[in-house]
């Protein structure tokens, strides 16, 4: 069993349910770069429970109009969605020190991501999650993601 988080840690605000509000990718020159597998406004929820375990479910909004081919798998720190919808689900580790949260897949839509560890810098101000990660354009361009969540439970 994990032990518990301190009250008022990262660890216990990251603790609940998030909704997607934003998700925003931006080169070096702070260019916005479109992700065209799951589009720059997908729906998708977000779980952390206190025993250590998290999912996250992603969708992209408008599925009428997808890719010919699936993004390439060997993105940076990043998983990969297929047929527009990206789905995960393991255990987690939060750092207080360094303000990150380390996930490891335990089962994942891509089989190539089971076992994969991703992590990504963290804020919890009140009810809004933010998450930040360095990752890759399909067309290999670096770029820092950010995704901001709304808690909903």
């Amino acid at each position: 069993m994990k032990t518990p988080a301190a009250p008022g840690s990262l660890a216990e605000k990251l603790i609940g349910t998030w909704s997607l509000r934003s998700r925003e990718d931006y080169n070096a020159a702070g260019e916005r770069r479109p992700e065209p597998s799951l589009g720059s406004d997908p729906v998708a929820l977000l779980y952390f429970d206190r025993a250590g375990n998290f999912a996250a479910q992603f969708m992209k909004r408008d599925r009428s109009s997808l890719p010919a081919e699936d993004a390439v798998s060997a993105l940076p720190n990043n998983s990969r969605a297929r047929g527009g919808y990206d789905g995960y689900f393991g255990t987690y580790v939060v750092d207080e020190s360094t303000g990150s949260v380390s996930t490891l897949l335990l089962a994942a839509l891509s089989p190539e991501n089971v076992g994969q560890t991703y992590q990504r810098q963290i804020r919890v101000d009140g009810d809004i999650l933010t998450l930040r990660l360095s990752t890759a354009t399909t067309a290999g361009e670096p770029v820092t993601r950010t995704l901001k969540w709304q808690r909903v439970g």
